[in-house]
Parts: structure tokens; C-alpha cells; sequence
């Protein structure tokens, strides 16, 4: 298994290496790959200083205040949301689970589209206000359907998507009412469920990182107990897993890294779905490949994504949401086709 997570990581990180390098040179102004790289390795400490700028000083500027921040950003919110997709799958057994099944990504919604309908979106704490209103929303979803889906102090897997789907559409009928109420703020409203990377600074990545890194270690930490649960809740309980503290645990570790990934760059679809099982397609089911394989997979995904979104029709900016739901819809429908057949063959 450690053969197999070091030559996937290494392929892995090489692929995300060109894919900056390749995705910073695309925009409006087109820049060498080498001067990119040049770039990057001037600001790395330490070594930054052998180099010597060869490079024009706007194409600096470019690269360092305004696409890195962005691809960045795109990196840790794919990484949050592929990892969420990874854990839900995971601990609630099927395949067909992301990191929106238990409402989180409308609980986060609601708290945006309150604010950005009264128009108090940078009021309490400035350029803070929005993300930390919507992260508390994505949060009390959550313990709002743990708590309908609580039975004799157990969370049955099924009763708690049940729950989740509930509180998904009841309050994403409470977003749809509150676009549908606004006048001068329904395209703002709109654009932010769609999901954007797009005006965010150095100051958003901060945001998300730190959710990244402890999700990572957390996840990983429970990579064996998630193997044991595949085998089916008695089996783990049977082999010594407290199987609901454990997966009361990996939800609330998935919930906060796609609450975090919400409430900065809105809602983003499909991300948390399809790349855990491209993964899982290309290593297997063992999670102690899957988990840290999807961070790479979704950092890598995204930034394809919004070079994409921001360059296909430009200068008009596609929102990122509808770009990784081409990707993502057919995807889901090749997974649904696919349980079908193994169902068929299992009843055959």
C-alpha cells in the first residue's frame, strides 16, 4: 500500500506542479512557462534569492496579486470538497453521497442569501462578515439534521439522508424565496450559489487552509475505520470500531472542510462526487489511498475547472459551479447506470 500512495502521490503532485505552472500562464495576457516558474521560485525563501528576475515587472504583478491567490484558492477548495465527497461516501456507505447530502451547502446558502438581501454582507466584519456568517449556517444544518435523525441515541445511515435531503430542499426553498423577493441583489444571489473563485485576494486561501490541513490529517487518521465500515456497520462494530462516534467524527470533519469551502467561494456541485470515484476507479477502494489521492485530485480538478470558467467566454465569466456540473452531471448519470447493471446482475 505505501509503494502504491508514493508512486500515485509523486505522479499526483508532479500533475498538479504543471497544471500551476500551465493554468497561470492562461488569460487575457499569456505568459511563458518559464518565467511563471521563475517567478514563484523568487518568492520561495531561502533559495528566492539566487534568482535573478528576467521577467517584466507587470508580468509579476500579474502572476503574484492576482492569478496565484485564485488558482490557490482553487487548489484548497477542491482539496476541501473532494475530501468531504471521500468521507460522506465513506461513512454512509454509497456511492452516490457528497458533501451537499446532508443540506450543508443550503444551510451556508441561507446565511449568504440573508446577508446579501439586506445587504449586510460586509457590515459586522468586513470582508469576514459573509464567510463567517455562512460557515455558521453550513454548521447548524448540520446539527440540525443529526439531531431529526438522532433514534435511541444512534444515527441510522438511512434516517440521516433522509434528513439531509429534507433540510437540503427546505432551505434551499428559503434561498429560492429570498432571490425571488430581491430585486436589486438577485444577480448576486445567484452568481454565489453558482459558485466563483472570481475578486478574491490573498486573504480567502487563509480562510480555507487550516480546514484542509487538520481534515486531511483527521481523515487520514480514520482511513482504517472507514475500510472497516465498508464491510458493514455489525462487521466494524464487531472488529472494535464505536461505529457512531466514528461517524459522527468523519461527518462532522466532512461538514466543516464544505462548509468552509462554501462560505468563501459558494456552492459548487459535483466535485465531492466525481473525483473520490476516480480514485477509487483508478487504486481501489482502500481509503488509505483514496482520502489524501482525492486532495490532490480535487486541487487539480478545480483549477482546471476555473481556467475554464474564466476563460472559455471571455471576457464574460462562466460561473465555476455550472463548468463542474458538465463535468459532474454525466458523471452521476454513468454511476447511476452503472448500480443498475451491478444491482441487475446481483439479482440475476
Amino acid at each position: 500500500m505505501k509503494r502504491k500512495l508514493i508512486v500515485y502521490g509523486l505522479a499526483g503532485l508532479i500533475l498538479l506542479i504543471l497544471t500551476v505552472l500551465i493554468c497561470l500562464g492562461i488569460g487575457s495576457v499569456r505568459l511563458p512557462v518559464q518565467h511563471i516558474a521563475g517567478i514563484l521560485i523568487h518568492h520561495l525563501p531561502w533559495i528566492g534569492s539566487y534568482i535573478t528576475p528576467f521577467w517584466e515587472g507587470p508580468t509579476e504583478q500579474i502572476i503574484v496579486n492576482v492569478r496565484l491567490p485564485r488558482v490557490l484558492l482553487g487548489m484548497l477548495t477542491g482539496a476541501a470538497l473532494a475530501l468531504a465527497g471521500a468521507a460522506f461516501q465513506g461513512v454512509l456507505r454509497n456511492p452516490l453521497a457528497d458533501p451537499f447530502t446532508l443540506g450543508v451547502s443550503s444551510g451556508a446558502s441561507v446565511g449568504a442569501a440573508f446577508l446579501i438581501y439586506w445587504g449586510l454582507q460586509y457590515s459586522f466584519f468586513g470582508l469576514w462578515t459573509l464567510p463567517l456568517v455562512a460557515f455558521t449556517t453550513g454548521i447548524l444544518t448540520l446539527y440540525l439534521v443529526i439531531l431529526l435523525a438522532r433514534e435511541n441515541g444512534k444515527i441510522p445511515t438511512q434516517s440521516l439522508i433522509l434528513s439531509g435531503v429534507v433540510m437540503q430542499s427546505f432551505l434551499g426553498a428559503v434561498v429560492s424565496f429570498l432571490t425571488a423577493m430581491s430585486k436589486e441583489t438577485v444577480n448576486e444571489i445567484l452568481y454565489w450559489t453558482m459558485g466563483s473563485l472570481g475578486l478574491k485576494g490573498w486573504a480567502y486561501p487563509g480562510i480555507i487552509l487550516p480546514y484542509v490541513i487538520l481534515g486531511l490529517i483527521l481523515l487520514c487518521s480514520k482511513a482504517r475505520v472507514l475500510n472497516m465500515l465498508a464491510l458493514g456497520e455489525g462487521q466494524a462494530a464487531y472488529m472494535g470500531v464505536n461505529v457512531d462516534r466514528t461517524k459522527l467524527w468523519v461527518l462532522i470533519t466532512a461538514t466543516f472542510l464544505t462548509a468552509a469551502s462554501v462560505s468563501v467561494c459558494g456552492v459548487i456541485g459535483f466535485v465531492g462526487l466525481v473525483v473520490p470515484h476516480m480514485i477509487r476507479l483508478l487504486t481501489g477502494p482502500d481509503y488509505r489511498l483514496i482520502i489524501p489521492l482525492s486532495a490532490l485530485g480535487g486541487a487539480i480538478f478545480i483549477v482546471w475547472a476555473d481556467t475554464a470558467a474564466r476563460t472559455l467566454l471571455a471576457p464574460t465569466e462562466i460561473p465555476l459551479g455550472v463548468v463542474t456540473a458538465f463535468v459532474g452531471a454525466p458523471f452521476f448519470a454513468y454511476l447511476l447506470q452503472r448500480n443498475k447493471k451491478r444491482r441487475g446482475g446481483e439479482l440475476s
